[in-house]
């Protein structure tokens, strides 16, 4: 299905009154997935959703609280729910990462996640994380502050005046003048990163992949798929009705057709008149120089809630090129639809992620199985060469990149930094990379090859911003650095969907800590079984049997 910049989820968000409930409690969500048709853009489109709506419900929770979450597969394909953003510490079956840490749910069977909510505020998401499905089963996940019984909730900002969930497609907020407001804005879509704007208004960023951050004022927003954004805007303008605009950033000029639809929607003050929102002039879909100031100009909040400060000390030092990359067609005199005729791939430090089908990785990781995958992902890529040069595009000898199921192998606790370095092979763009169970301090992000004597010094070890997404410039390259203390599988991939099916990705294996408190927990008993060759098997693989 075609992604487009309504897949730009808002919401905005309220003062929420004091909770009478304890501290923490458990939150629980039923997501029915299903085939429904409904009217999108102006057209009845049948879409697979859950519980009836593109986007699914918004699941709301404190800190500290336990959600459980029934998913209820009605639909003819299999799938899995992630957490975006959620640590899961020593929670890792419920990440939700299909066979990576559990196989996906059958059609016509269910599954509960269950995990608690630790050490994180502000706003997340969940979505699908099986082939297409992203593009319609996802929702929105706030985390407000741990709830207290005697007195409001307290953000490190001036408390918020209301809270409405909107879907950017065309839409009327009415807006009290004077009032400020917490838009919650997530990049929901399969491929765009997306510009956001409010004519005549600035935006005051507080918050993005749920990590509170300095107070940042601008008059744009930039976001990449996966990626969350929270902001203040203040309806501080004269009276009337004024545009919002979402569309798409292109961090290189294509040569392809890209859908250049501009989505809007509407700011209406209490007691406008107007008929005729004011508009504004949007910046070129290619407007990199506007995108990497927004993107490097963000700060984390030093001391602020749940503030992790940068570990100082590496134990895993690690350079990983990503990029795209070509694999034969093997049809024979027939030619596939990539380019040179030959399959599209994509790969990191040259090896092209191969998800396995037959058992989950967390699975084998559990129970000791091998041949679903091998420790061998290296530090670095096979061969140096001049990653960033448009030249070596269509170099043959960078061109195909081995398949396989490679993870890299991590002690409990070790502290990892990690180049990512973009390439120019058959072209350059930026990639959002997402690490499932971690944050990461984003310590730099420049241009061109990184060379550790000039760019050690940009480091930022004082404030650095802090995601799970982080958009890897155009031609360039961004140093993050974390601490591996949450045992099990972890994914790192690509989060534009046109590339992590073609192998955009790499996993961890984190081993388990020296302390029962500090090693995974065995599955669930409901975990999902695999089907040796998805839904083409009719019986489930179990993993002890399996081992043996």
């Amino acid at each position: 299905m075609a992604t487009s910049p309504s897949s730009f989820l808002l919401a905005c968000a309220l003062p929420v009154l004091a909770s009478v409930m304890a501290s923490a409690t458990t939150v629980e969500h039923s997501l029915y997935i299903q085939n429904v048709t409904l009217n999108h853009l102006c057209r009845d489109q049948a879409v697979i959703a859950a519980n009836g709506s593109v986007p699914g419900p918004t699941i709301s929770v404190h800190e500290g609280d336990t959600l459980v979450v029934h998913v209820i597969n009605q639909s003819p394909y299999n799938i899995s729910i992630h957490w975006h953003g959620i640590f899961q510490v020593f929670s890792g079956w419920a990440d939700g990462a299909e066979y990576v840490t559990q196989c996906p749910i059958q059609p016509g069977h269910s599954y509960t996640y269950k995990f608690n909510i630790t050490g994180q505020e502000g706003t997340l998401w969940w979505h699908a994380h099986s082939s297409w499905l992203r593009a319609t089963v996802y929702g929105a996940l706030i985390i407000y502050p741990r709830s207290n019984p005697f007195k409001p909730l307290l953000y490190p900002f001036a408390t918020p005046y209301e809270e409405v969930p909107i879907l950017l497609d065309t839409y009327a907020l009415k807006v009290v003048p004077g009032k400020t407001y917490l838009l919650r804005i997530i990049n929901a879509g399969l491929n765009h990163q997306l510009f956001f704007k409010i004519v005549n208004h600035t935006l005051t960023v507080v918050g993005i992949d749920g990590a509170y951050t300095n107070q940042y004022v601008t008059d744009v927003v930039v976001t990449a798929p996966g990626q969350t954004t929270d902001v203040l805007f203040t309806s501080n303008q004269p009276v009337g009705s004024y545009y919002i605009a979402v569309y798409p950033y292109h961090s290189v000029p294509r040569t392809m057709p890209f859908n250049e639809t501009t989505t809007t929607g509407i700011i209406v003050y209490d007691g406008s008149t107007s008929t005729t929102p004011v508009k504004m002039v949007l910046p070129s879909f290619y407007d990199t120089p506007t995108a990497n100031k927004f993107y490097t100009s963000l700060t984390g909040m030093s001391g602020g809630p749940h503030w992790v400060p940068v570990p100082l000390y590496v134990d895993k030092h690690m350079f990983v090129t990503a990029g795209l990359n070509i694999y034969p067609c093997n049809l024979g005199n027939t030619t596939c639809a990539g380019p040179l005729g030959q399959k599209m791939s994509a790969s990191m430090n040259n090896y092209s992620f191969v998800l396995p089908n037959t058992l989950s990785m967390l699975q084998a990781f559990f129970y000791g199985v091998s041949g679903i995958y091998t420790s061998d992902f290296p530090d670095h890529p096979p061969f140096k060469y001049d990653y960033t040069n448009l030249s070596i595009s269509y170099e043959e000898s960078l061109l195909v990149a081995p398949k396989g199921t490679h993870v890299k192998k991590l002690n409990y606790n070790d502290v990892v930094q990690i180049v990512l370095q973009n390439t120019a092979i058959l072209e350059y763009e930026n990639h959002p990379i997402h690490l499932h169970g971690y944050n990461f301090h984003v310590l730099a992000q420049g241009f061109g090859n990184y060379n550790a004597s000039r760019d050690r010094q940009k480091f930022n070890f004082v404030n650095p911003q802090i995601r799970n997404t982080i958009g890897v410039p155009s031609g360039g390259w961004a140093v993050i650095r974390f601490r591996a203390n949450n045992p099990g599988i972890w994914l790192m991939h690509c989060h534009l969907d046109r590339h992590m099916p073609v192998g955009f990705a790499m996993a961890f294996e984190v081993e388990n800590g020296p302390t029962p408190s500090s090693t995974l927990p065995p599955p669930p008993k409901d975990l999902p079984k695999c089907f040796g060759d998805d839904l083409n098997s009719s019986e489930p693989v179990d993993p002890l049997v399996f081992k043996v």
